[in-house]
């Protein structure tokens, strides 16, 4: 008797799966959630397409004949197969129809950074969509913490680190930006020393390893900095220092959003250089999550 494979569904190798497994018809269409005469005439009509009997039915149950014997790995090989096809339509869908969230804090510029990472990403992910978001400075994480953001351009230190997973996307010297009229501001460069009675601005006193960070509390041998105002971001800084309510530290990436007119950012020797990192939550093991990480490492760290 000739049958072509293509006869045979998925549904007919699960019944007959289940019947294996329970050896018993009434508890495999539990199982299945069908009704027991529904499942005999499903497999009877499978046994008929192959030509032989798959189950010996007697008073003492239901045993599997050495046909049903020979099907049993192949019916189980090919249910595990078409999950995975299963699964990895489900992964392409979500890539397709995906939206990955980026955070940051300001902008990260850097000679086209972010274009670079996404041209990489889109050819991973045609389908998705990148959704930048301003996070304010208060969240040194960019959104990643309360989960409003996927992924993350933050600086180092990163609170909560062990929480996190990052790739260095630049390495950056630390600038001091001053008031034009400061008398340091004449200075082609300076050493950190010359700064150390100056009055710093600092970013809010919630996120103290960034805020000690910007403060340079590393270099400082111990004395503490003095604080001429908080700041919370972009625009606030700027007029804080026309205003002449203090020095600060900005990476020299970021230095082009401050040097506008009354503000200059000069050169300081004796300071560790600062880390953006592309960051993102360690227990998001999302494939568009990784493959952004990815391209981001992809363009390895340059030296500003």
């Amino acid at each position: 008797m000739g049958m072509t494979t293509s006869d045979v569904h998925g549904r007919d190798l699960r019944y007959f799966l289940a019947v294996a497994e329970e050896l018993h018809f009434t508890r495999a269409a539990e199982r299945l959630y069908v009704s027991q005469p529904a499942l005999s005439k499903q497999i009877r009509a499978l046994e008929r397409q192959l030509g032989a009997p798959l189950f010996d039915r007697d008073r003492r149950g239901v045993a599997l004949t050495p046909v049903g014997t020979a099907l049993l790995p192949h019916a189980r090989a090919a249910l595990a197969a078409w999950e995975e096809g299963r699964e990895a339509v489900r992964r392409a869908r979500e890539a397709a129809d995906g939206t990955l969230v980026v955070g940051m804090s300001t902008s990260p510029g850097r000679g086209g950074l972010l274009p670079a990472i996404r041209s990489r990403f889109t050819e991973a992910h045609p389908g998705a969509r990148l959704k930048l978001r301003q996070v304010a400075w208060d969240d040194p994480t960019a959104g990643l913490a309360e989960g409003g953001s996927d992924v993350a351009f933050v600086w180092l230190p990163l609170a909560g680190a062990d929480r996190f997973r990052w790739v260095v996307v630049a390495t950056e010297p630390r600038l001091v930006a001053l008031p034009a009229a400061h008398p340091l501001a004449a200075r082609e460069s300076l050493d950190f020393a010359d700064l150390l009675d100056e009055p710093f601005l600092a970013l809010p006193d919630n996120v103290p390893e960034l805020r000690d960070h910007w403060l340079a509390v590393d270099a400082r041998g111990g004395r503490p900095p003095v604080i001429g105002a908080e700041i919370g971001g972009v625009d606030e800084t700027y007029e804080a220092l026309v205003g002449g309510l203090g020095v600060c530290l900005v990476a020299a990436g970021n230095a082009p959003l401050l040097a506008r007119e009354g503000v200059v950012v000069r050169p300081v020797r004796g300071l560790t250089p600062s880390h953006l990192v592309l960051a993102w939550r360690a227990d998001d093991t999302r494939p568009l999550v990784r493959d952004y990480a990815r391209a981001a490492a992809e363009l390895r760290p340059r030296e500003a």
